[in-house]
């Protein structure tokens, strides 16, 4: 499945991937396209099967503030307000749910099934002394130790740590609590401080925080030797503003079929509210840290076939102003392509074959009532080679062109111009056209 990793219609972000059983699970906020506010009042469980990443099915909705026609208020006695960011662990064949709940006071959920539905245990329970964040347990992870012992790690704007209490799940242990546990002076620079999205792993015997910073887009991370801190900035492990419209990021490492991945999300819609669930892979190396990847289009396939038609919204590269919006279920173009945009997509993989000299590379389209010209470059949008071009017209249709024969794995970019007599900041901020979809034909 390439990047987004669900159906191109599913808004889900904040995704903590976790394995159990043959599946992979997807725990995530849900987002709602045209809305100018963060997540629903409902949470919902994304699965595959780890032999068949490729398809991801729904459970429907697992846990609920408000009521639904299908589910009751699992909240209503104290809140209905919108859920964020939750995290599932299992605990004696059990699955917990922690959910965030905004500017209420946090609760647990259980279910005999890792997709859920979730029932409610319990809000937390706390001597107000031994919780941060006022408690409400802002983007809260939970870690279930080797020994089984459980750790919640949580905060905005400072990082907080507790001890739960094993044996119920939801109840804080006293004396436990400590901040914050990723170093927050003045001194630190904004780019490791802790800003939210806390999420923690053990991998190797050595203890993860992937979080958001302070300043970036960025999900980065910090190790410690203990469970409780403190927790020592490494790096960054993926920034989805690079050539890409950013803004907040939230995600986790989890280990798929021996590979360890990094689980993130990108913006759509023109807002920082409309996110989707993206992965790339991510090396660790010997000595515990993770060079940074880039965001490509490839989610969990090795590559992009040319020859199938490729949807213009698994875009990993816009730059100069243009943006992915949804128009309706069906169709989610990339809008306001102006001159001097860049519309990329990391890796095509065209083969072998040297029996032909030229593709033809075709372009569907909404027209904007322009003439103009996509020139197509492979590799670096700034110093690869031009390989062909499509003339594009006024009105909607398909529209081709002849490229370059090309072999081998290459990123392709789109890079549109046009040409008028006179230059006036009316043609300048013009519209050229939408793009729905494309395909390179042998």
């Amino acid at each position: 499945m390439p990047n987004p990793i669900l159906p191109l219609w599913e808004y889900i972000p904040d995704a903590e991937p976790r394995v159990f059983g043959n599946r992979l699970y997807l725990y995530g906020s849900h987002d709602r396209a045209g809305c100018d506010r963060f997540c629903d009042y409902k949470l919902k469980v994304w699965y595959a099967d780890l032999d068949d990443l490729n398809d991801f099915k729904c459970s429907g909705v697992s846990f609920s503030t408000v009521d639904k026609p299908d589910r009751p208020s699992d909240t209503k006695e104290w809140t209905q307000s919108e859920l964020y960011a939750p995290d599932v662990v299992e605990k004696d064949g059990k699955y917990y749910l922690y959910a965030y709940i905004v500017g209420s006071k946090g609760c647990v959920g259980v279910s005999d099934k890792p997709e859920g539905p979730f029932r409610l245990l319990s809000r937390y329970k706390y001597d107000p002394a031994d919780a941060g964040d006022d408690g409400i347990y802002n983007d809260a992870g939970v870690l279930v130790d080797d020994d089984g012992k459980v750790y919640i790690y949580y905060g905005f704007t400072e990082s907080h740590f507790n001890e739960i209490n094993a044996d119920n799940m939801y109840e804080i242990i006293k004396g436990s609590y400590k901040r914050p546990i990723i170093p927050d002076t003045e001194d630190v620079p904004e780019e490791q401080r802790f800003f939210e999205a806390s999420s923690p792993r053990k991998i190797n015997g050595k203890y993860y925080l992937i979080y958001s910073p302070k300043k970036g887009s960025r999900l980065a991370y910090a190790i410690s030797d203990s469970p409780r801190g403190p927790f020592e900035y490494k790096g960054y492990i993926v920034d989805n503003s690079v050539d890409y419209p950013g803004g907040n990021d939230h995600g986790s490492l989890m280990q798929v079929n021996g590979q360890w991945y990094i689980f993130y999300h990108r913006m759509t819609n023109n807002t920082i509210m409309s996110r989707r669930a993206c992965v790339e892979p991510v090396t660790i190396l010997p000595d515990g840290t993770i060079p940074p990847v880039e965001m490509t289009s490839l989610g969990f396939e090795k590559s992009l076939d040319p020859y199938r038609i490729t949807p213009a919204e698994i875009a990993c590269v816009l730059k100069g102003g243009c943006f992915i919006t949804e128009i309706d279920i069906f169709s989610r173009p990339i809008v306001n392509i102006l001159k001097g945009s860049v519309i990329g997509y990391k890796y095509f993989d065209f083969g072998d074959d040297f029996s032909s000299s030229e593709y033809t590379l075709a372009l569907n389209v909404r027209g904007q009532g322009c003439n103009s010209r996509v020139d197509v470059v492979i590799d670096d949008y700034d110093s690869g080679e031009v390989i062909g071009s499509v003339n594009v017209g006024l009105s909607d249709g398909v529209y081709k062109g002849k490229v370059k024969a090309v072999t081998g794995r290459h990123a392709v970019f789109l890079k549109p111009t046009f040409e008028v007599e006179e230059w006036t900041e009316q043609w300048f901020n013009k519209p050229l056209f939408e793009l729905k979809e494309f395909v390179f034909m042998k």
